[in-house]
Parts: C-alpha cells; sequence; structure tokens
C-alpha cells in the first residue's frame, strides 16, 4: 500500500443486520487493501476502516453503490481519526448499547441460491423446508431483541452442527451470521399430525401432499403462524373449507408454485409481475381468466384472485409435490388472530383442519400475509404485513414518542421515534380478547426492539372502538391523551405517505369510507376536507341519510337501500325484490320516521352498498365491503357507450357544500323499475361518484386557491372508481396524492393519527 494512512470511523444505519452487510463489509475492505473492524451495535454498524486516502473514498462510495440486496442504508456518517495501526480487517462480536435501536428487517422470501439447494438431490439441504441464509428466510418473526445475534432469536435452542458452523463463521461464506442458519442434521424439522395414513408415500412433506391431492384440508405452520390449505381446484374442498372456517365468501388467497403458472390461471402486467416476484412475496390481486381450473368458490362473485408465490423453502416443496395450485388462507376463525404455535393451533384449529403439518421453529410474533393490487397508476398495500412491516415509514421532519392506537377494523398501531413511524404488522379487526391481546403482546415487541417510551397516545374519536378503550386505560400514567377524528387521520395519513411536509400547507382531502365517528355525533364518510397536520375543516359531504337498524342494515344492504329511497324520495314502495316480511317494511318505515335506532351517515361506502342493493347485486354480507366489490364487478361487464352518469345536486349551508342524491336514486329507480341493464347502471353509478368527486373538489379549489388532492378512505380500493376520479381531477388542473408505501383503508389510520398528534402536542 502506497501513500499517507488514513482512518475513518464510519457509522451506518438502517436495515443492516441480518442481511449480510458485515461480511460485505469484510469483502469490500479486502478489496481495497484496507484494514481495521466491523461490527454490529444495538443502533446499527460501525466501522473502523484505515488505509490510503483514495482507497478509503473509494470504500465509502462502495458501501452505499454495492450494498446486499437487502439493506436499507438510511445513513453513513464517516469521520476522521488518526491511524490506530491496524494490520488486519476483522469482524467483531456485537455490542447491545442503551438506549440505541436500529431497524429491523421483515421476512424475506426464498432467495434463488437457496431454491437452488434446495430443489438439488445432490445437496445436504436438498427438500431442507427451513434452508436459509443471509439473503433471505425469517427475521422478524425469530427475533426477541436486539442486536439481531442468534441467542436473541428463537433458532437459540438449536445448536449448530460443524458444517453449519463452518459456514456460520467464514465471513466468504453468504451463511456468515445468517442467525437461522440450519440443516437437516441439525435444525428444526417437521411432522404431520395424525401420521396414521396407512399409505405413507415419502417423507412428511410428500405425506402432506398426498393429504391434500385426496381433498384434504390441512393446518400448515409457516413463518408467522399457521395457514388453512386446500387443493384449490378441488371444488368440495374449497367448500368444506369455506363451511368450516365460516367464511361463506371473502375471497381466499390462492398460492401457485410459478410464475409460469399464476400466467395460466391470471392475467399478469409488469408491474404484478414485480410485485409477485419481489423479495417481500405478497399476495396481489390479478384479473381471473376464465379457463383457469381454480375452483370460483375461492373468490366468488369477483372478478380478481388473491395470488402469491412460495415464499419458504416448505411452501416450493409442498407445491411441487401436490402438483396444483393451494388455498392458502390465514388459520383463524372469522376474524380472530392468526394461530401462532402449535398447542394453540390444535386447540382453535383442530375441528377446522384434518392433519397438521407442525414444525419446531419458534414464532415470536404472528405475522399475516400482505396484499397489494395494482390499479390504473402505482401499486397501493390493502394490507401491510409480511415481508414489510416492522420497516418504518420515513418521514421528512421528526416525531415525538407517540403511541397511535388505530382504528376498530384492519388495525394497526403506530410508534414514532426520531423521523422513524413504525407501523405494525396487521392485527385484525378489535372486535375481541384474543385481537387485543394479540395488540398488546406486538406493541411490547415494538417498543422494546426500537426502545420507544412513548409519552403521547392518540386514539380514534370513537368510544366504544376497543383500540380507543385500550387508549384511555393507560390514563392512569398520565401520558397526554390526543382524540383523533378518523377522517382527518385518513388524510394526514395519505400526506405522510407522500412525504407531505407541514410547511407545504393544507389539501383538499376526499375521505371516502364505511364508517368513521364525526365531531357531530354521525357517522361520517363522504368527506370533502379542508386538511394538513395540525387540524381540517369540512368543505363538502354526502347529504345525511338513516342506517334504519344501524349494524343490522350494513350486514343487509337491502335495508339501505329501501332507507335511503324512502328518506330520498318518500316512496315505500321497493322497486325490488328482498327476503323481507312485511313486518320488517313497516319496522323499517317507523325507525326512519321516529328515528329510533336509526343513526345517520353521510359515508360514501354506504352510498355503494345501497346501491349494489338497489340494482339486485348484493343485498346481504357476509364480509366488509362485498356488496360494493361485487358491484364494481358487475359494472366491468358493461361495456360504457359514454361517461354520462346520474344527475346530483349541491346545496350550501352554514356547514359548507352538501351533495344531494335524490335525483340520483330517482334516476336510479326509474332505470330499474323500466328493466335497465345492470351492468350499465353499475358503471354508470360509478361515473356518478367520479363526477361527484370532481365537482365537489373544484369548488374547494376555486374557493381556497388549493391545487393539491389527497384520496383515503376504503372507497378508493375499487379499481373502476380511481380509474374514473384520478384523470378527472387532473384535468381540472389538480394534483393527486394517493397511498404508496401504507393501506388508504383503515390499516393507514394509525400513522395519520400519530402525526397529528405530534402536532397537536407541540411545545
Amino acid at each position: 500500500m502506497t501513500g499517507e494512512r488514513a482512518l475513518k470511523k464510519i457509522s451506518v444505519r438502517g436495515v443492516v443486520q441480518g442481511v449480510g452487510f458485515r461480511p460485505f463489509v469484510y469483502r469490500l475492505a479486502r478489496d481495497h487493501g484496507l484494514t481495521g473492524w466491523v461490527l454490529n451495535h444495538s443502533g446499527g454498524v460501525e466501522i473502523e476502516v484505515e488505509g490510503s486516502a483514495s482507497a478509503l473514498t473509494t470504500f465509502i462510495r462502495d458501501l452505499e453503490t454495492q450494498a446486499p440486496p437487502l439493506a436499507r442504508i438510511e445513513s453513513i456518517q464517516a469521520a476522521d481519526a488518526p491511524p490506530a495501526g491496524y494490520t488486519t480487517f476483522d469482524i467483531r462480536h456485537s455490542v447491545a448499547q442503551e438506549g440505541r435501536y436500529q431497524l429491523i428487517s421483515p421476512d424475506i422470501a426464498t432467495c434463488p441460491d437457496c431454491l437452488r439447494e434446495l430443489l438439488d438431490p445432490n445437496d445436504r439441504r436438498y427438500r431442507y423446508p427451513f434452508t436459509n441464509c443471509t439473503n433471505c428466510g425469517p427475521r422478524f418473526t425469530i427475533i426477541a431483541d436486539i442486536p439481531y445475534d442468534r441467542p436473541l432469536t428463537t433458532m437459540r435452542d438449536f445448536a449448530l452442527c460443524p458444517q453449519c458452523q463452518a459456514e456460520y463463521h467464514n465471513p466468504l461464506d453468504r451463511r456468515f451470521h445468517a442467525q437461522p442458519n440450519a440443516c437437516p442434521a441439525c435444525g428444526p424439522q417437521v411432522w404431520l399430525m395424525p401420521d396414521d395414513n396407512p399409505q405413507k408415500v415419502g417423507d412428511t412433506i410428500a405425506q402432506a401432499a398426498h393429504l391434500l391431492q385426496a381433498g384434504a384440508i390441512l393446518a400448515i405452520k409457516g413463518l408467522g403462524g399457521f395457514h388453512l390449505a386446500c387443493d384449490a381446484t378441488n371444488e368440495t374442498a374449497v367448500r368444506t373449507l369455506r363451511e368450516r372456517k365460516q367464511r361463506p365468501a371473502k375471497p381466499l388467497a390462492v398460492m401457485m408454485v410459478t410464475l409460469e403458472e399464476v400466467k395460466r390461471h391470471c392475467w399478469v402486467s409488469e408491474k404484478e409481475e414485480q410485485l409477485l416476484t419481489s423479495p417481500q412475496c405478497p399476495i396481489v390481486l390479478l384479473r381471473w381468466k376464465p379457463e383457469s381450473s381454480v375452483a370460483r368458490l375461492a373468490a366468488p362473485g369477483i372478478n380478481y384472485l388473491g395470488v402469491m408465490l412460495p415464499y419458504t423453502p416448505l411452501h416450493h416443496v409442498l407445491l411441487r409435490d401436490v402438483g396444483r395450485p393451494l388455498v392458502m388462507t390465514s388459520g383463524n376463525l372469522a376474524e380472530e388472530p392468526i394461530a401462532r404455535d402449535n398447542d394453540e393451533a390444535l386447540r382453535r384449529l383442530g375441528h377446522l383442519a384434518d392433519a397438521f403439518l407442525m414444525h419446531n421453529r419458534g414464532i415470536h410474533t404472528r405475522y399475516d400475509d400482505s396484499v397489494w393490487f395494482v390499479p390504473h397508476a402505482l401499486p397501493q398495500p390493502i394490507r401491510r404485513a409480511r415481508g414489510y412491516a416492522p420497516f418504518p415509514v420515513k418521514l421528512p421532519f421528526k416525531l415525538k414518542p407517540i403511541l397511535a392506537c388505530g382504528s376498530e377494523l384492519k388495525n394497526t398501531f403506530c410508534v414514532t421515534r426520531d423521523e422513524y413511524a413504525f407501523l405494525s404488522q396487521h392485527i385484525g379487526d378489535m372486535e375481541n380478547l384474543e385481537t387485543l391481546e394479540h395488540f398488546e403482546a406486538t406493541l411490547e415487541l415494538y417498543n422494546r426492539l426500537f426502545r420507544i417510551e412513548p409519552g403521547i397516545i392518540a386514539h380514534d374519536l370513537h368510544p366504544d372502538y376497543l383500540a380507543t378503550k385500550y387508549a384511555k386505560s393507560q390514563a392512569a400514567d398520565r401520558r397526554p391523551q390526543i382524540a383523533v377524528q378518523h377522517h382527518h387521520a385518513h388524510i394526514a395519513s395519505c400526506l405522510a405517505d407522500n412525504e407531505w411536509l407541514p410547511d407545504d400547507g393544507p389539501v383538499i382531502g376526499v375521505a371516502w369510507d364505511g364508517a368513521g365517528y364525526g365531531t357531530d355525533g354521525h357517522i361520517w364518510g363522504g368527506e370533502f376536507l379542508v386538511a394538513d397536520y395540525g387540524g381540517f375543516r369540512r368543505a363538502a359531504r354526502l347529504e345525511y341519510l338513516p342506517i334504519p337498524g344501524g349494524e343490522v342494515a350494513i350486514r343487509n344492504p337491502y335495508r339501505l337501500a329501501m332507507g335511503y329511497v324512502y328518506a330520498l324520495t318518500g316512496d315505500s314502495t321497493w322497486p325490488f325484490k328482498v327476503d323481507a316480511s312485511e313486518e320488517e317494511h313497516r319496522v323499517i318505515l317507523q325507525q326512519i320516521d321516529r328515528g329510533i335506532n336509526c343513526p345517520l351517515t353521510s359515508a360514501g361506502g354506504r352510498l355503494f352498498d345501497a346501491v349494489s342493493a338497489l340494482l339486485g347485486i348484493c343485498r346481504q354480507i357476509t364480509y366488509e365491503g362485498q356488496a360494493a366489490i361485487e358491484l364494481e364487478r358487475v359494472s366491468g361487464t358493461h361495456i360504457p357507450k359514454s361517461e354520462i352518469g346520474y344527475p346530483f345536486d349541491l346545496r350550501e349551508n352554514a356547514e359548507g357544500t352538501i351533495i344531494r342524491l335524490r335525483p340520483l336514486f330517482e334516476a336510479l329507480v326509474a332505470d330499474v323499475r323500466d328493466g335497465a341493464s345492470i351492468g350499465e347502471m353499475a358503471y354508470r353509478f360509478h361515473v356518478t361518484v367520479a363526477e361527484m368527486m370532481r365537482t365537489a373538489c373544484e369548488k374547494i379549489a376555486q374557493e381556497t386557491g388549493l391545487q393539491t388532492v389527497a384520496l383515503s378512505g376504503g372507497c378508493f380500493q375499487n379499481r373502476l372508481l380511481l380509474s374514473l376520479v384520478v384523470p378527472r381531477l387532473q384535468e381540472a388542473g389538480l394534483r393527486v396524492l394517493q397511498h404508496r408505501q401504507i393501506p388508504c383503508n383503515d390499516g393507514g389510520i394509525s400513522l395519520g393519527q400519530a402525526v397529528i398528534a405530534h402536532f397537536a402536542n407541540e411545545e
């Protein structure tokens, strides 16, 4: 080495542990002729590197540009120091530091190198269902604390054999310090329960495949819990799974062995293919081909199928043995959390599954599959979990330590530190004790991993939400509590998702969903807000209409249709046939006339439900959003002759602009009675909603001078609606913000709550 020697002290933050970063640094230093050391600590990776000035400059550049594929570097800080006279470059033991934290990698799908070994009969890991390396495998689901070392994971109980030990300690091996490293001789094992098959065929996974081929339902332990699986091409098996799981219509996810097989069953765009084959390997909603052999019962009433590729070695081997697509749905009943441990699965899933494919690698935290879709523009998440959480949303400003408890449905919580908002993985619907316990256990883990002690608690305005009750149960410790209006949180979450700065000012926020507690005590959900992180005002909304029977009407949208038609037109002679008695008709009219058990709503989601029922598409639902989803499907069967919607009115009052719906329902009722095409009516309704949104946003823009619109709320999971409204807003000269990293549905609410609470509590 020539030239004057210098030394750099380098600190790297981001996802830089458990992703092969230290061996990468080791190889890079050797390639550049540098000496020194690298180590993990509780805040990231620390490096001291010594050599010529030019070599150090190149090393720091390559540190970022050539980082391992799973690394996500947030910052590199380098400082000069006197040379120390290092003669070698070493990888030092990890150091725990009080109060420091690091970003944690999500679990990652099997990499090509491991898959090649898995399928090679001459490899020692042939068909081994726990094959992994520093580029793939479990991370978040096995970690109990930082730094990310084997003793702090659920792999601590498995002592490495000599061959695995040699890989683990070799900086030039891709399994160097791969904490889940294992092989058939020393690692976790699978077994089948009950193991009483008189016609055994090969090993355990082959036996499981034989059962699936015969029509059985299996509970399969995976990365973050159990799946319930069956042959997706066997209609009887799919029907039996639905009956046992008490899930009569909600779509089921399907796993297919290769991308080529996916393309035989579904149309796949370039962006959808990128999602399917990404290291995150989420479920992707794909347009379903009519010739697909997957049973239509997998997703009845819709044109999209939720598909994922195998993301663990166990899945790869099993799918190849079965030779056909498999339903892979969460191992739970109704809206309970996914079953995690073996004993728990036997207790909770024993009446659902014919057999259990189990293993003995511990799962530290539950982890559902993520779900994405690709509408007209960029991909968007519907459920954010495996492969994405706990990686944070990075904001362009720092936040106080805050806990935001999220919403009732599709719950996530959010904890914040510095510029990071750590959204939890999908927790589920907060409707039972089991989900609350999942919420509390996961919150404790996040606070421990990221060394967060929230000083502020944010929650929804609704007093009866279980997440709100949890927040209020923490009142004894005197931390400030901030109540956040649901739709304000929706818009703030969209702004944060798009790195909106506080100084960028307010936007026109279009928040459309099924329900959110309003400041006036009514149920909101068809809102046009002028909003920023600091506050909001309601500039426009749908008019209030009755929900006769409350929750009963939400489960039975025909009651909504009756209520809307009667309240708007005074017509009590329904233009459609429903399975309701004359007594129920009378009660519905009385509830509306007297205001008894008949809350008022401005919700866009309820409007979609009412129209779906009015058109005879979906009059009773068994899962959230079903009526609107089926309405969108029927709209897609119509080839539009024009883009003309139905009429509606705008009315001004003291609180702003009210969108009046009487003209819309009078026209719809007339079309129904005239026998108009259901597909045409459904499509024209979607056009009408898009026109409502453009008209209201243009009006607010003229009044305020604002030129940016943020779209949030579950209604914007509707592909057709997005394809109609976004171009209209852009044609009106408005910039449109949509969600990119977090769901537009209630799964993103907690991020908005956290950011609003931060600015509400500024000193």
